[in-house]
């Protein structure tokens, strides 16, 4: 072969100046589709590290593209992923992919529960409640802990290493959120070639393809490695095919997952019962030229294109079970996959794939002006001069972003979205890539109903239907209580007991108040949908056993209110009365917000469905005893029962202020002094450093919206894209030493707090641009949903409601309610209904179902 002269790209070195506009390789099978730019992030150089690389998925199978592949990669990584510095050569005719597949994690399900946690109670209570000796509390806590959880796992990687004699030029790589595709090109030799990759949920296979516009001119090397591998086998089946297939094993148990710091390395075994096996099956076709295996790999040799078709699969059977312990049975079943997958051509596989995408990325169009300009620059570029020109369109692509992230990570039938979406290529990954759910597995969440993807959040609810049976087992063994119980860490297997095996903070490792969290998001799927037969047959059952455990976790305050104890604002501590830091307390804000929401939502689904009169009148009598919300010494909403310091005043957990958002317990119409406490709350967060990680900077953003604050969201926003967003539109969380880690809740949490600025109804009313900010005097959204199963297009001008349109899925009376300084003026559709006026501003209406209505504003 002959010597390969290539354009290299380093992270520290400039982009490579001017940008090609794609064009369609001769071979390109791929419908003709609308070149939308204000829905693409584009680049001029590959990644040269794993943060760097787009995003596909299909819910269970994910992979980051890198666009290029590392030149003479070190024989123990053999992948840029592995370099956070980004300090490697790059070929930009190197394609990497690095893979994932959502049930792939360490270990086997355990009971994690500490049998003799439940005689450490009575002791807490006492410390707290009678000596308010708090560092005895947070001694005692840490008895209540039990097994650490286990860790979400790489599939491997997969290279594809193209061969040119000349200098690469003209290239550019996209991902086109419209087609849910990424898209490479560039030229060599007076040949323009092309690859395109996607992840197909209806064939549940990633697909890519690679084409030259001369015939004959693609040559190529398939190889596939990863930090999980044991063996890579290969076999050329025709003159033009070929497969790979990858078989792993994954950690058996990883002692130092938890933190992005630790350094202890996985413990793999092959004792009966460990560690599950999966298998990564790749088939590859050319258009013309020749494939053939060479040593574990296969070598593509004068091709005009190139298809790889890939699945994968693992030992998982279900969070019940343990995995299967057949490595053939595995490597079968991802055979079985691509078989099925190889039925159809690359053209129906793309049709089906996009069809699929389309009917949920569609729901939902958002133009806040500003784009045709800025859309020309590549996104690392506008991103970079954001500081100096704010620019509108940018966080409209930020939006949908973040809504092509929650189709892309999470399917019905897969696994939910995890700390990471569903991309993750460490063996130990930060915080195991798992689900925290003190605030992130929530906030992955929060834009699905508003959003318009519903659809998406069944995961979810499949994962709190699994853990409600490990969260009674919780509940007996750790609290001696029925029910059902979840803390703050949970892995595939459904972990719901207090980890920390005795050493873990307690302000996380025994925050008991996941599973009512988990539950406010059951009742908010009805209420978005309307759907009596889902809150009858899957929502209300969890509420009312997380219900039950919460009655009974309640005691005597000796004050004639009922209480928590322990209690933790999440990862936030106190000074206790000596000035030194403590965790325990009794009766924290949010404890008490969760369990009044989940009080209030059973009583009102037992109403609804005329069952439980006498446990919702059991559950309204507590509701009126729980612990007050209080105004404390600086104005602020407390955040603990006693009116503590906090140790940290910046800390990026706000938890007390979730009845004003993604709570509705506190607004500024209903009770203006709580939400004026929560506004001081807010801000002293804010002066003393708070809202540094992205997430945090996102649920600040949606507290600006439900304060109808539209500036000062537009603040955060600003302060979100300068300082907590990667090259890539990714979140990123501080990690030390100057490094940051990605974490895909900001960007959900931002789609969703986008979504409140401009459309609200937690309030009992719909509300048009409460919080529309100064610098977005123009734009349209269309398909945001409302509380009542309604949807809603709006469009403004000059920072004034200009027309809506509303469809009822089910009909009803609405309360509408305009912007600031309007009212709504008229409502025109089938059947003309009358509008009612409640006040100056606010009117009512009875929709009829599935017929469209104009409103219109004075």
């Amino acid at each position: 072969m002959q010597p390969i002269s290539r354009r290299r790209f380093l992270a520290s070195a400039p982009a490579a100046a001017g940008a090609l506009a794609l064009s369609r390789s001769l071979h390109a099978a791929e419908p003709a589709q609308v070149q939308n730019a204000a829905l693409k992030l584009w680049y001029r150089q590959p990644a040269t590290q794993w943060v760097e690389a787009l995003p596909i998925g299909n819910g269970r199978l994910g992979a980051m593209v890198f666009g290029g592949g590392a030149i003479n990669p070190e024989p123990a990584k053999g992948t840029m992923a592995d370099c956070a510095d980004g300090a490697v050569e790059v070929d930009p005719a190197k394609e990497t992919l690095a893979l994932n597949e959502d049930t792939l994690w360490s270990g086997r399900p355990q009971d994690g529960n500490k049998r003799d946690a439940k005689n450490a109670l009575p002791g807490i209570r006492k410390a707290v409640l009678e000596q308010q000796d708090y560092h005895l509390a947070d001694k005692l806590c840490c008895d209540l802990q039990g097994l650490f959880g286990e860790a979400y796992q790489p599939a491997g990687l997969l290279h594809v290493d193209c061969v040119h004699a000349d200098t690469v030029s003209n290239y550019h790589r996209e991902l086109d959120l419209d087609a849910a595709m990424v898209r490479t090109s560039y030229s060599t030799g007076g040949v323009q070639f092309e690859r395109t990759a996607f992840a197909s949920a209806p064939d549940q296979a990633i697909v890519l393809r690679w084409t030259a516009s001369s015939s004959g001119a693609l040559n190529a090397t398939l190889w596939m490695d990863g930090a999980l591998m044991r063996k890579v086998t290969e076999s050329a089946q025709g003159v033009t095919e070929g497969r790979l297939l990858l078989e792993g094993k994954a950690a058996s148990h990883v002692p130092g997952a938890g933190h992005p710091d630790s350094e202890k390395g996985p413990v793999f075994s092959d004792a009966v019962g460990e560690g599950m096996y999966f298998a990564v099956a790749v088939h590859a076709r050319s258009e013309g030229g020749r494939i053939h295996a060479e040593g574990a790999r296969l070598r593509v040799e004068g091709a005009t294109a190139l298809i790889l078709t890939l699945t994968a699969a693992t030992g998982f059977r279900g969070f019940d079970r343990n995995p299967d312990l057949s490595l053939e049975t595995v490597k079968q079943n991802a055979v079985q996959q691509l078989n099925a997958a190889l039925k159809s051509s690359y053209d129906t596989q793309f049709e089906r794939h996009q069809a699929d995408y389309r009917r949920l990325f569609h729901r939902v169009a958002l133009d806040l002006g500003s784009g045709t300009t800025a859309a020309a620059l590549p996104t690392d570029e506008r991103l970079k001069t954001f500081a100096d020109t704010p620019d509108p369109s940018l966080l409209a692509l930020y939006f949908q972003y973040g809504r092509y992230l929650l189709i892309a990570s999470s399917r019905p039938g897969s696994q939910p979205a995890n700390l990471q979406g569903i991309w993750n290529f460490k063996v130990e990954a930060p915080w195991s890539c798992n689900w925290t759910s003190n605030i992130n597995i929530e906030m992955n969440y929060w834009p699905a109903e508003s959003c318009n993807l519903s659809d998406c959040a069944e995961p979810l609810f499949d994962l709190v239907q699994g853990l409600s049976q490990t969260g009674h087992r919780a509940a007996e063994e750790t609290y001696g209580l029925p029910g059902w119980v979840s803390h703050h860490n949970i892995d595939l297997w459904r972990t719901a007991n207090p980890v920390g095996m005795g050493v873990g903070d307690p302000t996380w490792a025994n925050w008991q108040m996941s599973g009512p969290w988990l539950c406010g998001h059951l009742y908010e799927h009805y209420l978005f949908t309307g759907s009596r037969e889902f809150l009858r047959t899957r929502a209300y059952p969890l509420m009312k056993s997380s219900a039950e455990f919460c009655l009974t976790w309640l005691i005597e305050d000796g004050k004639g209110h009922l209480t928590t104890c322990p209690s933790f604002s999440t990862e936030n501590s106190f000074l206790a009365p000596d000035g030194k830091s403590a965790n325990a307390s009794a009766g924290c804000t949010m404890d008490m917000a969760l369990i009044r929401e989940l009080f209030a939502n059973c009583i009102a689904a037992a109403k609804e469905l005329g069952v439980d009169a006498e446990f919702a009148a059991k559950l309204q009598a507590a509701r009126a005893r729980l612990l007050p919300y209080k105004v404390g010494r600086y104005g602020q909403l407390q955040e603990w029962s006693v009116d503590f310091e906090e140790s940290e005043p910046g800390q990026r957990h706000m938890s007390h202020m979730y009845p004003l958002y993604p709570g509705a317990e506190i607004t500024p119409d209903l009770n203006p002094e709580f939400a004026q406490a929560a506004r001081v709350s807010l801000e002293r967060r804010l002066a003393h450093g708070g809202a540094y990680t992205g997430w945090s900077r996102a649920w600040a953003i949606a507290f600006w919206a439900r304060l109808k604050d539209g500036d000062k969201a537009w603040e955060s926003l600003e302060m979100l894209m300068k300082h907590s967003t990667n090259p890539t539109l990714l979140d990123t969380h501080p990690a030390g030493k100057g490094k940051s880690i990605f974490q895909i809740d900001g960007n959900f949490g931002a789609t969703a707090a986008m979504a409140e600025m401009l459309l609200q109804s937690h309030a009992g009313f719909v509300e048009f641009l409460p919080a529309l900010p100064t610098a977005w005097p123009q734009g349209e959204v269309k398909g945001l949903r409302a509380r009542g199963a309604l949807e809603v297009d709006l469009q403004w001008q000059g920072g004034r409601a200009a027309r809506a349109n509303l469809r009822a899925d089910s009909g009803g009376l609405f309360t509408l309610r305009p912007p600031k300084n309007q009212r709504i003026d008229h409502i025109m559709g089938e059947g003309n209904p009358p509008l009612e006026r409640v006040n100056d501003r606010t009117a009512r209406c009875r929709l009829l179902p599935r017929a469209v209505y104009r409103v219109s504003f004075a």
